[in-house]
């Protein structure tokens, strides 16, 4: 694929992860279905190191020969066809269930995907997989007792890519954040609320750090990859505490105080159900296991990499 790609990576820009080189190496060509925030992170991270990327978007291309772009919209009958899809080595799965909660690769591509044979096939979840605990900490050991319909749909995909016999990866992973996507975002836009319910804690990773749990376990043996695996910071807190930082690196008031018995009944479903579930989850498999290094172990690091977008 010629490296004027379609998602170009500014050099300032450009993502170095120590397992970069070896992950490039492995890779023939990468499929990531699913352009979003992480797919495109991701993307990123290994066009700057040459290697040949797929991308799909739910759009088509604005150019008829755009390189990299691959239209995707199992809707509306866009699938991409096996010339389409030649060389491809390794998968990156980012899409969500559909209204059926079904998954719409599987139902769509799975035949595909099969004669392609990859090496490997990661498919991003969710910690929702684990429903509430009371804000005891989960691991990858931990029973699976989603309460919210999404989860429950996350965890039947989950099932289906196992069942699909491919080499699947299942990567849970609890709130995402970084540039472009942070609280201090939400204070300079007006939409961040202060919120307080005792005892409440989420977790959260770095999108650089779920770019780099993906090379690390591309990048090892494949006898060596748990067949499931947790990404998220070392540190739960409270949302106050993260947006207590950001009002201090903004230099800016945080928002009044709200207590959540006092506003959730004007929150929306999906507010609700956020604030819902209370649990801590643990990367040490990742970390400990594994070996990798969290380039922010907690949001104070994180948090403060996002700041050059401000200043």
């Amino acid at each position: 694929m010629s490296m004027e790609s379609v998602n170009p990576v500014a050099v300032t820009d450009r993502i170095d992860h120590p397992a970069l080189a070896a992950a490039a190496a492995a890779i023939g060509r990468l499929l990531v279905l699913g352009g979003g925030y992480t797919g495109r992170r991701v993307a990123q991270a290994l066009e700057a190191a040459g290697v040949p990327v797929l991308l799909t978007h739910r759009q088509p291309s604005p150019s008829a020969n755009e390189p990299g772009w691959l239209h995707f919209d199992p809707d509306q009958g866009a699938l991409p066809t096996p010339a389409d899809l030649a060389g491809v080595s390794h998968v990156l799965v980012t899409i969500p269930p559909n209204a059926g909660g079904r998954d719409p690769v599987l139902e769509s591509l799975e035949a595909q995907l099969r004669r392609l044979d990859p090496a490997w096939v990661g498919y991003l979840s969710t910690t929702g997989v684990y429903g509430d605990t009371d804000g005891a900490w989960v691991d990858e050991t931990s029973p699976t007792r989603p309460l919210l319909e999404r989860s429950q749909a996350r965890l039947a995909c989950e099932q289906a890519w196992r069942r699909s016999g491919l080499p699947v990866q299942l990567l849970r992973l609890p709130a995402i954040y970084g540039p472009g996507r942070n609280p201090m975002l939400n204070l300079r836009n007006g939409t961040a609320r202060l919120i307080h319910k005792p005892g409440q804690v989420f977790s959260r990773v770095h999108v650089d750090d779920i770019v780099g749990a993906v090379l690390h376990t591309i990048a090892l043996p494949p006898q060596a990859r748990p067949d499931t695996l947790i990404l998220a910071d070392t540190f739960p807190c409270p949302s106050s505490e993260i947006l207590g930082l950001a009002a201090h690196l903004l230099g800016c008031k945080l928002p009044d105080v709200q207590r959540y018995a006092d506003v959730a009944p004007s929150m929306g479903p999906m507010a609700r159900s956020f604030w819902s579930e209370n649990r801590r989850t643990s990367s040490r498999r990742l970390r400990e296991d594994l070996g990798y290094r969290l380039l922010y172990p907690t949001y104070r690091e994180g948090l403060s990499s996002c700041s050059e977008d401000f200043f």
